[in-house]
């Protein structure tokens, strides 16, 4: 597994950030994103959308747990956290291993359903208001696109 920790200092950074990720994937990518509330996930998911040439506008899914973007590679933005204790199929097999981005805001609510192959992304705040990005890489495309945006 691979790892590596970033620090924003402002929102746009943490979407710039995300641009430059998403800019790197050119295939079939599950990304996990965990945090406190307001700790800049639904911000790192802005960026990475423009990063797959994403125009249309970015929002949290809270409400209608997905929402899907067109872009150079299609972006699914799913929000697991009205998904705790739930143990239905819920259908997202085909996002997750579909053709496109997959983002999973609150994924430790899903945990258990999850492949073990994925890039983790956990978020959190800092006392001078910062945001500290763990990222974790687990397989080996993950881990190489991790690697290139170490580089970049």
């Amino acid at each position: 597994m691979k790892e590596l920790k970033v620090v924003t200092y402002a929102p746009d950074q943490t979407r710039e950030l995300g641009k430059k990720l998403g800019s790197l994937i050119d295939g079939s990518f599950l990304i996990t994103l965990s945090g406190e509330l307001g700790a800049g996930k639904t911000t790192f998911t802005q960026g990475l959308a423009r990063g797959l040439e994403i125009t249309r506008n970015v929002t949290s899914p809270t409400f209608t747990l997905m929402k899907s973007y067109k872009g150079r590679l299609p972006l699914y933005h799913i929000d697991a956290y009205r998904l705790e204790d739930i143990d239905q199929d819920l259908g997202f097999e085909e996002y997750v291993d579909g053709d496109g981005v997959c983002v999973i805001e609150w994924s430790n609510f899903i945990e258990d359903v999850l492949p073990e192959e994925r890039l983790s992304i956990n978020l959190t705040i800092g006392d001078d208001d910062s945001r500290m990005l763990v990222f974790s890489a687990c397989g080996d495309n993950y881990e190489e696109v991790l690697e290139r945006l170490c580089t970049q």
